[in-house]
This record gives C-alpha cells, structure tokens and sequence, in this order.
C-alpha cells in the first residue's frame, strides 16, 4: 500500500509533464480516466492557465490523481498542433483539453468520438467545431469569449486613449485559426469612425519584430494586437518592441498589460479556464458534449498600465481608469 500511495502522489506530482516512456504503466495502477491538456506551444514554466484549471477541478470536487489523471502534451509553434493532438488521442484519453481555437480545431481534426473541452473557442460554428452554441451535436464543448461587438470597443477604446488617432495598425496572426476572423470588424468599426487601418502580420515569433517595425513605419499612432495564443505567449517581446518604437497598443487580454502592454480590453481568460472544469467533470460524470451547451462570459475585463503610459508620454484619462478592473501602477 506504501508503495502504491507514493506512485499514486507521484503521478499527481509529475501530473502536467509530457513524460510519454512510463505513462501508461503509472495509470494502471492511479485513476481509469485520464484528461490531457494539449498545447502547440508548449507550456511556461509557472503553467498558469492549466493550474487554474486544476484549480477548478478541484473546486469541483475532483482531484488530479484522485479522481482523474491528468498530463500534458506542448509543442513547438502552430506547426504542432497537429502533432500534440495526435498524441493525445493516442492515449485514448476521457477528455482533450484544447485552451484554444488551434488546439481544438487539431483535436477535432484527429478524433471525433473522444470529448474535446475548450476554454476560448472563436468562430467554432464556422470552423465545423459545434453545430450551434445552444447544442455542440458533436465532440467539441466549451467557452466562446468572443463576443459580437468586442472588437469595436477595443476600437472605441482606442480613440478614447487618443483622441486625435487617425491611422490605426493591427498585429495580426493569420495562421491561427482565430486570427483572421477579428480583422474584419476592427477594420468596419474603425472606418465607421474615420479612422485608416493598416495590418501588419506575424505568424512566428520571429515575425513579431519586422511586423512593429512595419507599422512605425507606416506611422501609425496606435497598435491593436489580436487575440491568438502566439502573441499572447510573445507578449513581453511585443511589449518591450512596442514601446521602443513609442507605439501605443491595446490588447484583449490582460496578460499583455501586466507584461509591458499598455491597455486591454476583453475577456478574462483566466475566468474561462477556471470555468473550463465545469464541463470536464459533467463529461466525468457521464454528460456528452454535444448536450453541453456553449457558454459565454458575462463580464468584460479592463486593464491599463500606467508605468508603460508614463514611459509613452501619455495620460490615461481619469475616466477610464475609474472604469478599469486593474491598473498598474
């Protein structure tokens, strides 16, 4: 029993590290039902968004190598997704993880019959994930963050920031799946407003630099960045080179603001991924997928930077800082 007990805390130890030689032979002897978070990228060393969800389970009444095993397969890049999904469903999980539009459209792509639960689906019926928000009908369940109209307020919030902004410039990210689908409303609220666009794109990490550059050039007075997990993960680099050009940037995610980014505007996806859990025990517990209706955030999440406004030479109007959930300082 000793012996046992020590794998079992063992295997919960070790629970988020892709140890692929020895992970069937510890399940044999821990929980039947294994749940594997998958990302192209690979995770950081602090793994914040999966030990939310864990968190979540928890909260949930079900424990990592109690109730469920868990593990974690990353890559490299969005030329892994494939790959990381196809060693997921070779474990012949209970459950896929996929944190984003990528991961889940990789998932979907390598099975139809193993559960699929993501946190921050995009254009999910589009995409051939679900058949409607209100019933999935197939594998794939989750969160939808974004939602109609975000894009024109990261917009508003632009011109609210700086008044006299005539060109606006987009960081995109063609190659993920949630990226180009948010180009075109940024583009009809920003020309609803009279406001010049210009894009510029980075598929790689490698690509982020040449893409700021290109838009100093073209100069523009302010950055909106999209929502895709590349940038998300190369925040402090688009910070720090944002802020070297002296080129203000809006965010829909908070965690670019607290890397360096001026101000955001959207979802909390640490509320998502927390929220996650929610469908991964109803799937546990029996439920299937396609009766788990797709649920939507109901707040919106505000953050500015005042360290990085100061070092840009601009003053954060008092009302919308009286407006923000979180300012640094």
């Amino acid at each position: 029993m000793g012996n046992r007990m020590r794998r079992r805390e063992f295997i919960e130890l070790i629970g988020g590290l892709a140890a692929t030689t020895a992970l069937r032979p510890a399940l044999a002897e821990g929980p039947s039902k294994l749940v594997v978070w998958i990302s192209a990228f690979g995770f950081a060393p602090d793994r914040p968004f999966a030990t939310l969800f864990l968190n979540g389970m928890k909260e949930e009444g079900f424990v990592a190598g109690r109730d469920f095993a868990y593990v974690e397969r990353g890559g490299r890049g969005i030329q892994d997704a494939a790959r990381v999904a196809e060693e997921a469903v070779q474990l012949k999980p209970a459950i896929i993880l996929a944190p984003a539009t990528l991961e889940a459209v990789a998932a979907k792509k390598a099975t139809s019959t193993i559960p699929i639960v993501c946190p921050a689906l995009a254009d999910a019926v589009d995409l051939g994930l679900i058949a409607s928000e209100a019933r999935p009908g197939g594998n794939v369940t989750g969160i939808e963050p974004y939602i109609g109209g975000l894009h024109a307020k990261q917009i508003e919030l632009a011109r609210e920031l700086l008044p006299n902004a005539a060109k606006i410039g987009l960081l995109t990210n063609d190659a993920d799946p949630k990226g180009p689908p948010q180009v075109p409303e940024l583009k009809a609220a920003a020309q609803a407003m009279g406001l010049q666009i210009v894009s510029a794109n980075a598929d790689r990490a490698e690509d982020i630099e040449t893409a700021l550059q290109t838009l100093a050039d073209e100069k523009i007075d302010l950055v909106i960045v999209l929502q895709t997990t590349m940038l998300l993960i190369n925040r402090s680099a688009i910070a720090k080179s944002a802020l070297q050009k002296r080129l203000p940037t809006v965010y829909g995610y908070r965690e670019h603001v607290g890397d360096g980014g001026l101000i955001s505007y959207g979802v909390d996806l640490r509320w998502c991924v927390r929220r996650a859990a929610y469908f991964a025990v109803q799937i546990l517990r029996g439920a299937a997928p396609r009766d788990l209706p797709i649920e939507f955030p109901t707040s919106m999440w505000l953050a500015a930077n005042q360290q990085t406004a100061k070092a840009l030479g601009i003053t954060i109007p008092p009302t919308l800082l009286a407006r923000a959930d979180e300012v640094i300082e």
